[in-house]
């Protein structure tokens, strides 16, 4: 291929989910040494997508020469192995990934079996909880393995990615290990903020899942929300939504609905009930286990500000008012 004029360029490349909103966003950044932020769904459609969007650039997937990842989601890390494969690119993950990744199945399953049961799962809602975890963890370290790393990025480190500087950012709440990358681009300052500061809509609060940690996991997103504040960027690349200018208002717009979440909670609780009872007034989901993680960080959180009061009976927790 002829040598192209460098510009810092982003160009996005959508692959499509099956949940709200119903794409998932990458980015290619045309820089001294091409970038790939984030990596898409995994199988062969998505694989094509890729393909065909870096063709629309003028770009093949062997040239990718660096792979940026924000989190250890399926819809965020499932190309993977195919830009290793066409390319071998120098990979850059959060550190925290590195830990998790290593984590012992068994021991998995066995504390999301206590957490559901505390949370009031019972049956074959229990039974998903539990198998949907382990799936996860297995599924995603075949998607991303940790061995593929070349650096593992630290939360306040500065790194030169393609010959562009990046400051990381940790942003946990949407999930533990998040990050978030600020670097300037052709004069403008840009965040690649993967699954946070998304312009349509707030993240679920996932973090840990039903792991350990579950219980920090709205404390952990106002403070990931504290530190994106202290930016300005002029430009969001986000996971899902469009591209967008409205950083201030999107942060702002995220603590007042974790707010509203927490008060809400409270106002629900006009009798005990357990963590599931509450998913089941807030959502008609048919599917508890989906909202159950945020659910419980929420129940945690209030009641580590005496807000409500707990009580444990047979193994299940009540919150009430």
């Amino acid at each position: 291929m002829a040598q192209r004029e460098r510009a810092t360029a982003v160009h996005r490349i959508e692959f499509d989910v099956d949940w709200p909103p119903g794409h998932v966003a990458s980015y290619l950044v045309d820089c001294e040494r091409p970038t790939l932020v984030d990596a898409g769904m995994p199988g062969d459609d998505s694989e094509r997508q890729l393909r065909e969007a870096l063709a629309a650039v003028d770009y093949e997937l062997a040239e990718i020469d660096q792979l940026v990842l924000t989190h250890p989601h399926i819809d965020h890390i499932g190309q993977t192995n195919a830009v290793i494969a066409a390319a071998d690119p120098t990979v850059y993950a959060p550190v925290g990934v590195r830990e998790r990744f290593a984590r012992d199945s068994d021991d998995l399953a066995a504390v999301v079996a206590e957490n559901a049961t505390r949370a009031g799962l019972t049956g074959d809602d229990h039974e998903r909880a539990v198998e949907m975890a382990v799936e996860s963890l297995e599924r995603n370290r075949d998607l991303l393995p940790p061995d593929a790393v070349d650096v593992w990025v630290e939360d306040g480190g500065s790194y030169d990615v393609g010959g562009v500087p990046v400051d990381v950012l940790h942003t946990p709440g949407h999930q533990a290990d998040h990050c978030c990358f600020a670097v300037e681009l052709d004069g403008e300052r840009a965040l690649l903020a993967g699954d946070m500061a998304i312009e349509s809509f707030r993240p679920v609060t996932l973090h840990t899942g039903l792991d350990r940690g579950v219980e920090e996991a709205i404390g952990a997103f106002y403070g990931a929300l504290d530190r994106l504040a202290a930016l300005d960027p002029d430009r969001v690349y986000p996971g899902h939504g469009p591209v967008h200018t409205a950083f201030e208002r999107t942060i702002e717009r995220d603590r007042q609905s974790l707010d509203r979440l927490l008060d809400n909670t409270v106002e629900s609780l006009d009798e005990p009930r357990t963590a599931a009872d509450v998913v089941t007034r807030r959502t008609d989901d048919d599917d508890p286990t989906n909202l159950l993680p945020e659910t419980v960080a929420v129940l945690a959180h209030l009641a580590d500000r005496d807000r409500i009061e707990t009580e444990l009976v047979d193994g299940v927790r009540y919150y009430s008012r």
